[in-house]
């Protein structure tokens, strides 16, 4: 029942147009906040000052006398009406300075037994240092408004009660203050609120920007693994057809067999990680990736640009999940066309997978370049190759260690842990 009388107060036409002309009187208050701070002077001296310069009746005399008031000459009057009212408009820059300045003349008028409905200035004083000083200075604030309120209670004790005339004045002044309070928690909420907004945009762009280098690192991976193999095969293949075709033909036709179907075997990944950049679904973003089953086909190529490659497995490998295959893959695919990029093509290679336990272990041996081998082999180093297959093995928990073997060549080695894949 509660719940559908708010409805229909939210949903009422008047309460639409209060929160039109707040939102009216909050955009006055950005642009131009000294209009608004005169408006509220001129609105205080219309309302509270003016009737107490042209009501001059025998019954306001007579109400005066009974309350054991005076009643200044217009003078003094327009002269204490102006030191309640005037400093109002510094109540935004210098609210502390404002209150007390209005309580100075608020006490003294007072004192001389003068009432002025510009008393309500008090108030306004009292709501905005409220609303804009530290809480450490309200305390003496309150002790002044209580001290000058409770000099008014003195003052018209003659014609009412002190206690009542405590009670509607401290009510008034509470009620003053607790308005300033509301508007100051609403406000503090509005800035959190927006403050968290902006951090919350901050942390959308960081994790944009994130995931787009995320995936810029993923696509550079894969074009490098592709790329950088095919191309290694395809030189290696292009250089020995060169040295076979003058002697042995037949061999140099091979080679630009396997180089023709190298580099379409190339451009159909190619064309598959291109095609699900562009977010297309035709038949060749469907293809599988690669797994352990293709590793023997990719020894095959390797085989045919030159080197020597032994290749055998070791439990059910077929079991694994298809992206701890394809790291597999990858990291033999990147071992493989290092060791014929730097060793050449007349090394050895033994490539062996095994799985134990919940462990699976790659290791690629190279016997590095023979001594009549053409052209010499260059130094190793750390490139991105190497970082990508550390990459690759990071994402199921498994480690990659790549150095010279003893004897001569080159080793890679790295363990896989199916179990804990998305672990650093």
């Amino acid at each position: 029942m509660s719940n559908d009388s708010t409805d229909h107060l939210a949903a009422h036409p008047l309460v639409d147009r209060l929160a039109g002309l707040g939102q009216w009187v909050r955009r006055l208050d950005a642009r131009r906040p000294w209009r608004f701070d005169a408006g509220v002077v001129v609105a205080v001296l219309l309302v509270f000052c003016v009737p107490d310069l042209v009501h001059h009746d025998a019954e306001r005399e007579r109400e005066q006398l009974q309350l054991l008031l005076v009643h200044p000459p217009p003078a003094a009057t327009i002269a204490l009406q102006a030191g309640l009212v005037l400093p109002l408009f510094w109540r935004r820059r210098a609210p502390t300075a404002t209150f007390y300045a209005i309580a100075a003349v608020f006490v003294v008028q007072w004192s001389v037994g003068v009432l002025l409905r510009a008393d309500v200035a008090l108030l306004i004083a009292v709501y905005g240092i409220v609303l804009r000083v530290h809480p450490a200075g309200l305390p003496w604030a309150a002790l002044t408004v209580a001290a000058a309120l409770g000099l008014v209670a003195w003052r018209v004790s003659g014609a009412v009660s002190p206690w009542d005339a405590l009670f509607f004045l401290y009510a008034a002044a509470t009620a003053a203050a607790a308005l300033g309070v509301a508007i100051r928690i609403r406000r503090a909420q509005l800035a959190a609120l927006r403050d968290r907004a902006l951090r919350l945009e901050i942390e959308r762009d960081q994790r944009s920007r994130l995931a787009a280098a995320t995936e810029r690192t993923r696509v550079a991976r894969e074009m490098h693994d592709i790329v950088g193999h095919s191309l290694s095969v395809i030189i290696s293949l292009a250089d020995g057809g060169a040295y076979a075709v003058e002697g042995n033909p037949p061999r140099g036709r091979e080679a630009l067999e396997r180089i023709g179907d190298t580099g379409r075997l190339a451009l159909a990944e190619l064309r598959r990680v291109l095609g699900v950049l562009r977010e297309e679904s035709d038949a060749a973003e469907l293809h599988p990736q690669p797994g352990v089953a293709e590793i023997g086909a990719l020894c095959d190529r390797v085989r045919a640009a030159g080197p020597y490659v032994v290749y055998h497995t070791v439990g059910d490998l077929d079991a694994l999940d298809r992206g701890v295959q394809l790291a597999a893959y990858r990291i033999v695919q990147e071992a493989l066309t290092n060791a014929l990029r730097y060793a050449g093509p007349s090394t050895r290679l033994e490539v062996a997978v095994a799985r134990d336990g919940p462990c699976v272990d790659i290791t690629v041996h190279d016997t590095g370049p023979q001594p009549a081998a053409e052209p010499p082999a260059r130094p190793r180093a750390a490139g991105q190759g190497i970082a990508g297959m550390r990459e690759r093995a990071a994402l199921y928990g498994g480690t990659v260690e790549a150095g010279p073997r003893p004897g001569g060549g080159w080793t890679v080695r790295a363990t896989l842990f199916p179990s804990v894949e998305g672990k650093p």
